[in-house]
């Protein structure tokens, strides 16, 4: 038996981790994009290790879903592999069970689960929280990368800039609004040409000015464009950009998805409403998505019986639609999150009673036959 139990476990093992392999590089490659598209158009210059470090920092958020998918794709790889080579068939003559059979892979998801369990309740929130760093790190190392050109800029709480184009580190044609309570812009200024120097201990970059006329507007009515006041021209002047908004974004206003488990036990104990019940939602979600291995593996192993087939394609259609109808429900209880009325926090539960129970219902009928 222990010769079995090794080949099944192993046999699960490799193919689940080529698997998580293959789903990890294909979310990393997608948060990239998503995180870090507007910063490396604007900055080609970003250092290759910051950018390795921002996929290192992904890696740990994308492995609560890969694990699961890989290990499910993994069993129903090899189950219906033995299912099609008689191999099964060969273990039942000589006394050995589907279910004694498949007792490493049930503990392997056991394993699974808690090593899920620790991901999502602490290395992928403070991972999470680097990557968010990270991200400022990148933009303000090179502040030009906060600028695109022909687009208005909005980071700033008093100001908005446009840049007509960039020339390396030069910004070109630029025109600066200064904006007044009710974001109405109460003075221009256009210039030919800046350049942007950092002053992160004060939390502002300074906008270097070539040529730079001024105009303003009446504070009453500013819309109205006959009462516009032609300023002075200057050669050259610097004016600061306060950058507490853009850290406010990143760092002060932190998703649910970036606090660790005690985190979130002190903010449901201090929060009500819609805050504490979106806070419950992602704690039962942490836990919920832990067991997704235990669910998979219980409805994986009858699925990949019974395919009796070992294309692996047909092994990864099968693992997308079990996958896909499984998120499916996590994604429509984080839809509904702060909707008390649709209990979002017993929504978030339903496939793994769901698959739980149909996978021991499978279960025992492959085991009688």
């Amino acid at each position: 038996m222990k010769i079995i139990d090794r080949h099944v476990s192993l046999s699960v093992l490799l193919t689940a981790f080529l698997g998580v392999l293959i789903l990890s590089l294909v979310l990393v490659l997608g948060n990239i994009f998503k995180e870090l598209l507007n910063v490396l158009v604007n900055n080609p210059e970003v250092p290759i290790l910051s950018v390795l470090w921002f996929l290192a920092l992904v890696l740990p958020f994308s492995l609560t879903f890969t694990i699961p998918w890989g290990f499910l794709t993994a069993i129903l790889l090899v189950f219906g592999r033995m299912s099609a080579d008689s191999e099964l068939i060969a273990l039942k003559a000589n006394g050995i069970s589907v279910p004694r059979t498949s007792a490493p892979v049930l503990l392997i998801s056991v394993a699974l689960t808690l090593v899920c369990f620790w991901i999502n309740a602490d290395v992928a929130p403070r991972s999470e929280q680097a990557m968010t760093r990270a991200i400022v790190d990148i933009a303000t190392s090179n502040p030009t990368a906060l600028f695109r050109a022909d687009e208005i800029v909005d980071a700033f709480p008093d100001r908005r800039v446009y840049v007509g184009s960039k020339n390396g580190d030069r910004l070109q044609d630029i025109i600066v609004f200064e904006m007044d309570d009710d974001f109405r812009a109460v003075k221009m200024i256009h210039a030919e040409e800046g350049e942007l120097t950092p002053d992160i201990e004060n939390s502002r970059l300074l906008l270097r000015l070539f040529d730079a006329r001024f105009e303003r507007r009446d504070k009453n009515d500013p819309n109205d464009i006959s009462k516009i006041q032609q300023g002075i021209v200057m050669q050259q002047g610097v004016f600061p950009l306060s950058l507490e908004k853009f850290f406010g974004e990143h760092q002060t206003n932190r998703r649910l998805s970036s606090y660790t488990l005690p985190e979130l036990w002190n903010l449901l104990a201090s929060t009500e409403g819609k805050k504490h019940l979106e806070t419950l939602v992602e704690l039962n979600k942490r836990i919920s998505v832990s067991l997704s291995c235990i669910a998979f593996a219980l409805i994986a192993i009858p699925l990949g019986v019974t395919t009796h087939r070992k294309e692996t394609s047909v092994g990864f259609a099968i693992s997308l639609v079990v996958a896909f109808s499984y998120f499916f429900f996590i994604l429509m209880a984080d839809t509904f999150r702060g909707h008390a009325e649709a209990f979002p926090q017993f929504l978030i539960w339903i496939p793994n009673v769901l698959f739980i129970t149909v996978g021991v219902w499978l279960f025992r009928r492959l085991a009688r036959n």
